[in-house]
């Protein structure tokens, strides 16, 4: 692997990662290993803020009762679960994960509402198989930046909604190189994020964090990504004093 400087354009010896951003069955294999702990860590790391920024997102969307929605690298379900209370009554998740760990916990958790109308599928959000212009709108949280190939991700999303459906796809956000918030992003991934997850054996899991952020597109590009798979509207709205960003689209 490469060695870095502080500039951040690649990483430094001892961020050394066992995972490629890009490649499909190690990304996989990261999140079967990571999905015992992945809800814990999420609220330890975040201070339960992703909760919010998911509920902020579906605030932008609006979501309307008796919709069918797409959850689209659903993980273990916290945001297909929030979206399935507001769809009620009569209304549809179905949520989607290449992973199979991460979506046997979600399962696990939607028992417990059997009410909730969601259907799970494993599958690559780059090709679902699914049927074209099915879903009123879509959701993808921090799923687009661990996608082989995110245009093609998008192209999929807009494929599956019906005209004039909405989607929003939140992650973390690619800040400016140099920049303040590029800074703290930096010391927040390497001094609290990898730290904490070594205590319980994912180092280098969630290492992979700043590797995956240097490819991902800046929020701009994602918007071109975007009118390029053929959304009508598109526009990307920084959360958290910039570090998270939600892509926001009309189909």
């Amino acid at each position: 692997m490469v060695a870095a400087t502080d500039a951040g354009s690649v990483l430094t010896p001892e961020w050394d990662l066992v995972v490629r951003p890009g490649d499909p069955e190690a990304v996989e294999q990261l999140f079967n290993a990571v999905a015992p702990n992945y809800d814990r860590l999420n609220d330890l790391l975040s201070f339960g803020m992703h909760r919010i920024w998911k509920r902020q997102l579906l605030g932008w969307l609006r979501p309307l009762p008796g919709g069918h929605w797409l959850d689209l690298c659903c993980g273990t379900g916290d945001l297909a679960l929030v979206l399935a209370r507001q769809l009620r009554p009569g209304g549809s998740v179905l949520a989607l994960d290449v992973a199979e760990e991460p979506l046997a916990i979600a399962k696990q958790r939607a028992a417990v509402e059997p009410l909730l109308e969601i259907s799970w599928l494993q599958a690559d959000a780059t090709d679902t198989g699914l049927p074209s212009y099915r879903f009123d709108g879509a959701v993808m949280a921090y799923g687009l930046r661990n996608l082989s190939d995110p245009a093609a991700g998008l192209k999929e999303l807009r494929r599956l909604l019906r005209p004039g459906a909405r989607a929003g796809v939140l992650d973390f956000n690619r800040t400016a190189e140099g920049s303040l918030a590029a800074r703290f992003q930096r010391f927040y991934l390497r001094q609290l994020v990898v730290p904490v997850a070594a205590k319980v054996g994912l180092r280098d899991h969630y290492a992979y964090l700043e590797a995956s952020l240097q490819q991902f597109p800046e929020g701009d590009v994602q918007v071109r990504l975007a009118r390029e798979a053929g959304f009508s509207e598109a526009c990307h709205r920084p959360l958290a004093a910039g570090q998270m960003g939600a892509l926001l689209l009309t189909a």
